[in-house]
């Protein structure tokens, strides 16, 4: 297969961990087959209030075994990777990231604010959060805030969402590849490998 022909569409939510270290699978991708990465946003849990949603104590214990796992594969991408007792609303920072897909910085900014929750455990529905990721991925962080709080974006990610439904996308990680092969979940890269080089 020649380099830059493979694309890869990738449906995620920045509060699921699993797409989180998914990033190392994807920069693989990308690394081995030139691939053209198109990240797409999935609201996982709108009923989230917007302080977000504390995990009680014995949800808690419940997770603590997926994050162990989770952190194993952040250690072997070298991805830092902290539990979290909080899960925020990711309206806002989902908002943010269809601002900075329109100055054709969403990968940056999609990366940075990974980071900010899964690897430093802030609060991402916080402007300040946002704020410095706009800031560290060469954005305009004022400007960002005020078109987001204007309701400009409110529109655009219902758009990337009703696309995302429209696919039947109910489990995140999901990857397509090519516009046509469905992976669902954190998969290992043989699997990737052996569908693209069938393609």
């Amino acid at each position: 297969m020649n380099e830059g022909t493979v694309k890869l569409t990738v449906y995620s939510d920045y509060i699921c961990p699993w797409c989180y270290v998914g990033q190392g699978l994807v920069e693989r991708i990308q690394k081995d087959y030139g691939a053209e990465v198109d990240w797409r946003p999935v609201f996982l849990h709108p009923e989230f209030p917007q302080e977000g949603m504390r995990l009680p104590p014995h949800i808690q214990q419940q997770f603590s075994a997926m994050f162990s796992r989770i952190k194993t594969i952040a250690d072997e991408i070298a991805l830092p990777f902290v539990d979290v007792e909080s899960f925020p609303n990711s309206r806002r920072a989902l908002e943010a990231s269809e601002y900075a897909r329109a100055q054709n910085r969403h990968n940056e900014f999609h990366a940075i604010v990974f980071r900010k929750l899964w690897g430093e455990g802030q609060d991402i529905n916080q402007w300040s959060v946002l704020r410095d990721a706009a800031q560290e991925a060469l954005l305009d962080a004022g400007e960002m805030q005020l078109e987001i709080e204007s309701g400009r974006y409110r529109a655009i990610l219902d758009n990337e969402l009703e696309k995302s439904k429209a696919l039947r996308v109910e489990v995140v990680p999901t990857y397509i590849l090519n516009d046509r092969y469905r992976i669902v979940g954190l998969q290992p890269f043989d699997v990737f490998r052996e569908r693209i080089e069938k393609t």
